[in-house]
């Protein structure tokens, strides 16, 4: 939930440049919305606009009950209540525009597309980033994205992870990515260089529920699922490469936690070039963690034809495992 005062918000001062865009709608709490949360009485009063986006007006001081303005989303309501919303426009509620953009597109059909996501490029819209993504780029792409739930994207890349993703154009075709994906009839492949040499065996399992980290909210971690909330996450390693500064690897993803590759590696003591977060080394001022989708293979859901991308390594991680004393040999 984004507090009050948030500078991604429209504030108070800003009023009169956005009259204009504002639609004020009266309301009135009946029996059956008696004692809820506010934000949620208000899903029901104005049920084509989202909790999330609803809150936001709450907190930016757009919503008024009995004459005075409504402080916290968690307010009760009483009946017979009488209060005003102005829908205003947010970041959020204006995120979903088509910017055009060059997206590198290399699969494409009536059904689906393939891109090589650039490391950089957001996939979608949050806070921070509420244009110039992935989303956006889809949205100007093709009208029929935006019928379609995050504009067919059904799996996701860190900002600062390269390499290849699927997209439905349909919502018959990313219903069945969906399920393909969490079917684990998706293969999904990474290549990552981690700042130390590789312990142990050449295949490794790694088998450990992931969640929020307890200590740190803005972490992943592997947790024990008996004292912290946390999902079941296996990823499969790989040794390529091993030198005395670093070890490149192959990950094969089982299922998709976030940050799950990341986190698997840390935890055995491999943590991923450049990836501060998860205790890297930084090898590149600015850099970004050495991590690429290198290899998706899946069966088409409308041909039914089996299909294999493989994108290459970029630049900056070649030039990341030269600097290692490492080699990729690409098959």
């Amino acid at each position: 939930m984004i507090i009050s005062g948030d500078p991604l918000l429209p504030s108070l001062d800003d009023a009169a440049d956005l009259d204009e865009a504002a639609e004020r709608r009266d309301f009135e709490i009946t029996k059956a919305l008696h004692d809820q949360r506010l934000d949620l009485a208000l899903t029901s009063l104005v049920p084509e606009f989202s909790r999330s986006y609803l809150q936001q007006l709450i907190e930016a001081g757009f919503v008024t009950v009995d004459g005075k303005t409504a402080k916290k989303p968690s307010a009760r309501v009483k009946l017979g209540s009488r209060g005003c919303v102005e829908l205003r426009p947010t970041p959020q509620s204006q995120a979903f525009r088509p910017e055009p953009m060059d997206l590198p597109i290399i699969f494409e059909d009536g059904h689906l597309l393939v891109i090589d996501k650039p490391a950089g490029l957001v996939v979608h819209p949050a806070p921070g980033h509420w244009s110039g993504t992935l989303l956006n780029g889809l949205l100007a792409h093709h009208a029929s994205a935006i019928a379609l739930p995050r504009a067919g994207i059904v799996h996701r890349l860190d900002k600062n992870t390269s390499g290849l993703m699927v997209i439905a154009r349909s919502r018959p075709v990313m219903d069945a990515l969906v399920r393909m994906i969490a079917g684990r009839d998706v293969s999904r492949q990474y290549l990552a260089v981690t700042d130390r040499p590789w312990p142990g065996p050449r295949l490794r399992d790694i088998d450990a529920p992931i969640g929020r980290d307890p200590r740190n909210r803005l972490r992943m971690a592997v947790v024990d699922t008996h004292q912290h909330p946390g999902k079941l996450a296996r990823t499969t390693v790989e040794l390529l490469q091993s030198s005395a500064s670093g070890s490149l690897v192959k990950c094969t993803l089982h299922t998709g936690r976030t940050h799950q590759i990341r986190v698997h590696l840390a935890s055995i003591g491999c943590p991923l070039v450049d990836d501060d977060l998860y205790g890297g080394t930084a090898l590149h001022r600015g850099g970004r963690q050495a991590l690429h989708a290198t290899r998706l293979a899946f069966t088409h859901p409308a041909t039914q034809q089996a299909l294999s991308f493989q994108a290459p390594l970029p630049t900056d991680l070649a030039g990341i495992l030269a600097q290692l004393g490492l080699r990729y040999n690409e098959v």
